[in-house]
């Protein structure tokens, strides 16, 4: 535990807020261990069940985790809110680790137009997903069921959140990709769900994976269709098959993000409509921008209808602006380049590690995993040497250790020298682990 930071408290509710406190005021770091339920105890002069109750109430709002043998400890991300952005990246130092696009199309000419389109601002009444938006999300997704319904969310984790509030009730279990999108896992935790890991390979979650989790009797499960983060993982049309299969009969609610988009250079093979309750998310962060907070979201009547109602009574609606903005980069913007771009780099890095014996993984999107022994060692040796990359422990629950490259910020004359870079702190980490 973070030595300058006293816990206080003689009610399970007062340490609760001594420890928020410390996160708030960034005592309590990300990462920062915690005592043992018996430590804690002691220093304070309270029952062991007291600390432990706090402890409880600390871990069902995703504000600390347990870590096995690391113990208890507070969460990379709490629903305090985030002190920073992302990780931290020295000066000079390559950023690898956003998970973020750089390749995006410009959208002042596109802000002109909707501009000049908007006219009067639409009344509360009138306000809500725009007709042609949903016509154009229609068109865009043929491979959906046909007549399904649709509407507007404000992105990919805003979808994924109305969805499992709406859905699911504190405690019940989910089934996540392993390793997955670190926001998610956030989320999953800030709603007091209990994650249960799906392994991933190339092909997405595997079948085994999924038995297991139907078998721990999941309420929902969530699945990255293409351009997996961390993995790069995509659903191929044997995998989804193999899927629908062992969810045909299942009371559980499919939830998909597409969040790639039209970034991802393989077709598209959903899992909508195994069950009665799915849903399907499209964002346009990664093709178009990340901060056009915007996706389209399918699915079932009853699914979709929950979602909007709860819009409703709260942020309203998605903006007008932003729609028309989405509909015209739609209409209008090609990333055919930026796909392409990717792919390269993303295929060029896979290379150069295969040929040098180091395993890694990356079918589609900006981001590769690497198989690692040691993921500090490898992340600290990679920053020495002017790269910064995502250790994977923010991605993963029981999944090997690893680490996420962004090759969206790799410049492609500089894979060799980063290529040469990794090689030699995944080795470097494989001879400290022999001593």
């Amino acid at each position: 535990m973070a030595a300058q930071y006293q816990i206080t408290g003689d009610s399970a509710a007062s340490i609760v807020t001594s420890i928020e406190e410390g996160v708030r005021q960034g005592a309590l770091r990300p990462g920062d261990s915690l005592p043992t339920v018996r430590g804690l105890a002691s220093a304070l002069g309270v029952a062991a069940n007291t600390a432990a109750a706090a402890y409880q109430q600390l871990r069902a709002r995703g504000m600390i985790e347990t870590a096995g043998r690391h113990g208890t400890r507070v969460r990379p991300v709490t629903p305090l809110g985030r002190t920073s952005r992302g990780l931290p990246v020295p000066v000079g130092v390559a950023d690898l680790s956003s998970g973020a696009p750089t390749l995006l199309p410009a959208l002042g000419p596109v802000l002109a137009t909707v501009a000049r389109e908007v006219g009067d601002q639409p009344s509360y009444g009138a306000a809500g997903p725009l007709p042609e938006l949903i016509a154009a999300a229609r068109e865009r997704l043929p491979e959906l069921p046909a007549g399904c319904a649709i509407t507007v969310v404000s992105g990919a984790l805003d979808g994924l959140d109305r969805l499992l509030s709406t859905q699911l009730r504190p405690g019940d279990p989910v089934g996540v990709e392993d390793p997955g999108w670190a926001a998610l896992l956030d989320l999953i935790a800030a709603l007091g769900l209990t994650p249960v890991p799906m392994p991933v390979d190339e092909d997405g979650p595997t079948e085994e994976g999924l038995r297991r989790a139907l078998g721990a009797g999941v309420k929902a499960i969530i699945v990255t269709t293409r351009a997996q983060n961390p993995t790069g993982a995509a659903v191929t049309r044997a995998r989804a098959r193999a899927l629908r299969h062992l969810l045909d009969g299942e009371d559980v609610l499919v939830i998909e993000d597409d969040h790639a988009a039209e970034l991802a250079g393989v077709e598209l093979h959903p899992l909508a409509g195994a069950t009665a309750r799915w849903a399907f998310l499209r964002s346009a962060s990664k093709p178009y921008g990340p901060d056009l907070r915007i996706a389209a979201l399918a699915g079932d009547d009853v699914t979709i209808s929950r979602v909007a109602g709860r819009l409703a009574l709260g942020a309203g609606w998605v903006s007008t602006v932003l729609q028309r903005v989405l509909l015209h980069l739609w209409a209008e913007a090609d990333v055919t380049a930026a796909r392409e771009a990717y792919d390269l780099r993303r295929r060029a890095v896979l290379a150069a590690l295969a040929e040098r014996g180091v395993p890694a993984t990356g079918r589609t999107g900006i981001n590769i995993w690497v198989s690692v022994a040691d993921e500090t060692r490898v992340v600290a040796t990679l920053r020495d040497a002017g790269y910064a990359v995502a250790p994977g422990s923010l991605f993963r629950i029981a999944a090997a250790p690893g680490i996420r490259v962004t090759v969206a910020g790799l410049h492609p004359v500089d894979i060799t020298n980063f290529v040469d870079a990794l090689v030699g702190a995944v080795q470097a980490g494989e001879r400290a682990g022999r001593f």
